[in-house]
């Protein structure tokens, strides 16, 4: 019993009880070591699943929601566009180039399973402060070489991206990345294997040891010892990759493909149970079969091994000759491990004799767990604002040049951002990338998250993602389609931790019905807190969005582009400095009162903006996020090497002083620059709407003066503003500059 006990990892005891109950017999090692990787957290979702059934999953483009690889969106034209996150996050803490390496592989095959082709790559990024910590910086440089090399060598740009650097995640840093694909919708494929007698193919690379039990080890605390779980870190093959999805794109073609997925998490134990259960039927294959890296793996090392680049194809036996020979054309080795049975059961041959035989849905529906919840909920106080420093050119260049706004620049520059030929708009140009479709139209891409702003109030911080994401998409033109969200938390089994996710998830939920804006599929990742610190990370909700821009002359940057331009702030500014990178970084504080959302100003706001847009009235558009409306005109000023002078003593806000109004980081707000012969009609279509709004200033010189009244309040070159705000990063790495 000792050496089984050893391989039923991440199990409670009443799910050993329930295994044992349900099958009415004592399952051997390599059972019990499919049920723990299948029933890991990783895999199963187990402690989320009933939360995340309560959020808004459909809508008018929706094709494919969440439960598959990825969700996909009906573009038009007979197009489709596919998405999807992952996480690699304590793989990357062991081994962050690999690790990073691995999590952009894994994506990429989750949107080639679902029968669509990888054309752009997102990352969100979490780190400790590398302005002060080594180790953050060893991690940072990795994670970027290992998403880099992995994306370069596969031919997929790197587009879009988010970083976020916090003390909480010094060795627990969190390493997201999304993909979008392209493809004809008749070319759709499910991770369905429906019809009894199809065979079975593994195709790709070989399995090896790398990856045993990695979804187990995801599904953790991270040790002190974290170096000893290195055995469960992926290794990457680029090279493969691309052979593989090139190989599988062009099988698509035959129409001989009638089922497909990635071995991922918990390999084929995950991959081969889930296609089974969805379709119905059960899978018997034949280890002998499997192309293995290491002839003396065992039945239990090879049914949980999670090496990279391996595909499973479901394909008529009849019908199947041109898929075959494609494989072979492109070198991609492939083996035919079995066939799709009736007896709903995943059986397992090693040499013909059987070593595994457990019910499909028995694995793929594992019981969920009950986790408690902590009743705290976060406060609203009287919050008093703090007594501003009296520079505030000083602040402001303090803020441009604090690592969580400063230009991302170093990173994406090590990345191929401009392969396919798609991207109109690049990383750093504008609130979000655009990338072309082929159908014609064009396609915006944005993440974001605030795990600061989350841990003062889980609910709002995770709305605030989603709406920060729609901002950025609707800032250069586009109309938010769909969403997939990432949610990133400590161990579950803290009721102070899940209440924070339930909030969380709650809070998304809300937001995404008030906008009318569905979740096409997304991530959990618990377990983010490391035993040496004693503590979780700080929440880390992340939203994804994509929107449809209908014509290129709407495609929008936040560059200003003339002299003499004027400027419009529309909504208005609350006293919301809690979580702000104004108390943060220059008052050094961590309390305040949170930024909350309202889905259906944002909903009126949001359209105007499009609808000014579309109208050919605005020149330039920022929204107003971390740093307030301050870093919104600055950076705009910087982005376009135009100065700009503006007056907020009538901006919309409530009562507060000059730091509060420049640097609070309240919700749907945005800086829109117009030509000045069309300031009258933005006006009168403003004041229609009965949005918020206000006439700031004008662009133009070489400089940024920023006034309330006749108070000045702000002024500086853009020079020197470009200076701090890209040097910051570079920097903090002890880089010239």
């Amino acid at each position: 019993m000792a050496e089984i006990e050893q391989t039923i990892l991440g199990l409670t005891p009443e799910e050993i009880k329930y295994a044992r109950r349900f099958l009415g017999r004592e399952p051997n090692e390599v059972e019990w070591a499919i049920i723990a990787a299948e029933w890991s957290e990783h895999c199963s979702y187990k402690s989320s699943k009933k939360l995340l059934k309560t959020l808004p999953t459909t809508g008018k483009n929706v094709l494919v929601g969440p439960g598959y690889d990825a969700g996909v969106l009906d573009v038009g034209g007979g197009y489709v566009v596919s998405m999807h996150i992952e996480s690699h996050n304590h793989p990357s803490a062991v081994d962050p180039y690999g690790g990073a390496a691995t999590g952009i592989g894994g994506v990429l095959r989750d949107i080639l399973s679902i029968g669509t082709r990888p054309i752009a790559l997102v990352d969100v990024l979490r780190f400790g402060n590398i302005d002060e910590d080594a180790h953050s910086q060893w991690l940072f440089r990795n994670v970027i070489r290992g998403i880099a090399d992995y994306g370069n060598c596969v031919g997929v740009p790197t587009v879009a991206g988010e970083v976020e650097f916090d003390g909480s995640f010094k060795r627990n840093c969190l390493v997201d990345v999304a993909c979008i694909g392209v493809g004809r919708r008749e070319d759709l494929v499910l991770a369905e294997a429906e019809d009894p007698g199809d065979i079975v193919v593994i195709a790709g690379g070989s399995t090896g040891r790398d990856g045993i039990r990695g979804a187990a080890f995801a599904s953790k605390n991270l040790a002190k010892n974290a170096e000893s779980e290195r055995s469960s870190v992926q290794v990457p093959d680029p090279f493969m990759k691309k052979l593989l999805l090139d190989s599988i794109i062009e099988a698509l073609e035959t129409g001989e493909i009638k089922g497909m997925k990635d071995l991922g998490g918990g390999g084929l134990s995950s991959a081969l149970s889930e296609i089974a259960s969805k379709g119905g039927t059960g899978i018997e294959i034949e280890l002998k079969r499997l192309n293995l890296r290491e002839p003396d793996l065992t039945p239990t090392e090879a049914m949980i091994s999670e090496s990279q680049e391996r595909m499973v194809l479901v394909l008529e036996e009849e019908n199947s000759n041109k898929t075959l020979e494609i494989l072979r054309k492109y070198d991609v080795p492939f083996g035919i491990v079995g066939k799709v049975t009736a007896d709903g059961l995943i059986t397992v041959k090693n040499g013909g004799t059987v070593v595994a035989s457990l019910p499909a849905r028995f694995l793929a529906d594992p019981p969920l767990i009950t986790r408690h919840e902590d009743n705290l909920l976060p406060r609203r106080t009287t919050h008093v604002e703090p007594r501003a420093p009296s520079d505030l050119s000083r602040v402001l260049l303090d803020l441009l040049s604090s690592p969580n706004i400063a230009s991302r620049r170093w990173i994406y520059e090590q990345y191929d951002h401009e392969v396919g030929v798609r991207t109109v708009l690049k990383p750093g140009q504008a609130d979000s990338s655009v990338l072309k479709l082929p159908n014609g139209k064009f396609l915006a891409v944005k993440a974001d998250g605030n795990s600061k702003i989350t841990s003062l109030d889980p609910y709002s911080g995770a709305a605030g993602c989603a709406a920060e994401a729609c901002r950025n998409v609707v800032a250069v033109g586009a109309e938010p389609m769909a969403l997939v969200d990432h949610l990133q938390f400590g161990d579950p089994g803290d009721p102070e931790v899940y209440r924070s996710f339930s909030q969380a998830v709650k809070g998304i939920g809300d937001y995404c019905r008030g906008i009318n804006i569905p979740i096409v599929g997304g991530k959990v990742s618990f377990y983010n807190q490391d035993e040496e610190a004693q503590k979780p990370i700080k929440p880390s909700p992340v939203a994804l969005v994509t929107g449809l821009i209908q014509d290129q002359k709407h495609i929008t940057s936040p560059a200003l582009k003339n002299e003499g331009d004027e400027l419009f702030v529309l909504g208005r500014t609350r006293l919301e400095l809690g979580g702000s990178e104004y108390h943060y970084r220059i008052l050094g504080r961590s309390d305040g009162n949170a930024p909350r959302v309202n889905p259906e100003s944002d909903r009126r706001i949001n359209s105007l903006v499009l609808r000014l847009i579309r109208a050919g009235l605005a020149t330039s558009v920022h929204d107003c996020s971390k740093g307030g409306i301050g870093l919104a005109i600055a950076e705009m000023c910087i982005l376009g090497r135009v100065g700009a002078i503006a007056d907020l003593k009538d901006a919309p806000r409530d009562v507060m002083s000059p730091a509060g109004l420049l640097f609070s980081e309240t919700h749907g707000r945005f800086v829109v620059s117009v030509r000045p012969g069309h300031a009258i009609a933005v006006e009168r279509i403003l004041t229609e709407a009965e949005v918020p709004f206000a006439r700031v200033g004008t662009s133009g010189g070489r400089v940024l003066a920023i006034s309330s009244g006749r108070k000045s309040i702000v002024n500086l070159s853009v020079s020197e503003m470009a200076r701090a705000w890209e040097s910051s990063i570079p920097r903090a790495l002890g880089e010239r500059v």
